[in-house]
């Protein structure tokens, strides 16, 4: 008994120096009370644990101790990081409303702490793992198709080629102030110049599987087209109207039907507030889906790909910014939000240089990106999608696109 004793003690100190990390001026004080209360739950976890274990077992024990250790500390550090991202975003927007000057100290200048300790150990032993409800399959274009014929009874007209959709968006965007570098560009980025106009993430370039519901020249989501029913929902019906008066014949009968259907759907995206989480739940629905058809109609297609940039456009124009957006910095306003993207468009180059890419995001949504951690600065990141423009408006889709215009 007294053997076994001594033989389990003999394993505390190997315990304490695995899972305390080091502390500055040998301190023990100066480590922070979260990592101090994981140590000392971890030490109770190796006590209670360790009778009648098995080698394999005891070694997974020992690195789970040292990886939980090693990610307390790690989120202590992140945790007071992105606190510090997030009160610097609120200092910029009350700025912003009350006119003052935005400058570096308004920012963050220090990269994000990322996580370099040990992985999490692989059990030897079997879990219990809970029952996860199965997620629900991405819908896909048959999905919004069959969504509108029977919430709409509607079909959207599909183009004769693909041409013919490229020079319909063409036509509209030209018409409503959108500039053909900007088009090419950002669907050069957005397709990887290749896409058509049904094109979907994750079914492209050999893809097989949706990745999400964005679809089209610039990949809109289903609550994209929710929302742009609900905002741009006049300026569709009167664009479609216009068109009615100018045919004639059956293929009148079919816009009329169409006009019909739009202004249904209209009606039906501004029957909630008009907030981003209020569209996003009619898009998660069939009548969000019957919607999300109206991207592949050669008609409503273009105007909606036109709205989901010129709204950036105009957006920064409201805010005061003068000057055309370069593609790239569309393109940011694109897929970070109208709010966000402004704020690194209307950025000087000396802050662009010194600026990090945390600032634009929450930590979750940059630990998950790595073209943001890697090309970690405000500069690096508009450079690099020029040069995945510059690269991909040389292929196929882009060329035609551009022959378009």
């Amino acid at each position: 008994m007294h053997h076994s004793i001594r033989n389990k003690l003999a394993l505390v100190p190997l315990a304490l120096v695995l899972i305390t990390p080091a502390a500055s001026g040998g301190e023990a004080g100066a480590l922070s009370p979260a990592v101090r209360d994981a140590n000392a739950q971890l030490l109770s976890q190796f006590f209670a644990q360790g009778a009648g274990a098995s080698p394999a077992v005891l070694e997974y024990r020992r690195k789970l101790a040292e990886y939980q250790a090693a990610r307390a500390a790690f989120d202590a550090e992140a945790g007071a990081y992105w606190s510090q991202i997030s009160e610097k975003r609120k200092g910029r927007n009350a700025k912003r409303r009350s006119g003052q000057q935005v400058t570096l100290d308004d920012y963050v200048l220090e990269h994000p702490p990322l996580y370099n300790g040990p992985k999490k150990p692989v059990n030897p032993e079997p879990e219990e793992t809970p029952d996860r409800p199965a997620k629900k399959p991405i819908p896909v274009v048959a999905d919004f198709l069959r969504a509108a014929q029977e919430l709409y009874q509607f079909t959207p007209q599909r183009p004769a080629s693909e041409i013919e959709f490229k020079r319909a968006y063409a036509r509209y965007a030209l018409a409503s102030g959108l500039t053909r570098e900007q088009a090419v560009r950002v669907y050069s980025f957005e397709t990887g110049g290749t896409g058509n106009h049904d094109v979907q993430a994750g079914i492209e370039h050999g893809g097989k599987r949706a990745i999400s519901t964005a679809m089209g020249y610039n990949q809109l989501l289903t609550t994209n087209s929710v929302e742009l029913l609900a905002e741009q929902g006049h300026e569709l019906i009167r664009a479609l109207s216009e068109k009615v008066t100018r045919t004639s014949g059956p293929a009148r009968h079919a816009l009329e039907h169409k006009l019909v259907v739009l202004k249904k759907m209209v009606a039906h995206a501004k029957s909630v507030p008009d907030t981003w989480s209020e569209h996003e739940k009619i898009g998660n629905t069939a009548q969000g889906w019957a919607m999300h058809a109206m991207v592949l109609d050669i008609d409503v297609g273009p105007m909606l790909q036109t709205h989901k940039l010129l709204t950036s456009v105009l957006f920064a124009r409201a805010k005061g910014y003068s000057r055309p957006l370069t593609a790239a910095e569309l393109e940011m306003m694109n897929l970070t939000g109208d709010g966000t993207g402004l704020d690194m468009v209307t950025m000087p180059q000396a802050m662009r240089e010194q600026v990090p890419t945390s600032n634009f995001f929450q930590r979750g949504g940059y630990e998950r990106n790595p073209v943001a951690i890697r090309h970690n600065t405000v500069a690096k990141l508009l450079a690099v999608t020029d040069d995945r423009m510059d690269s991909n408006s040389s292929k196929p889709g882009a060329r035609e696109m551009a022959a378009a215009f």
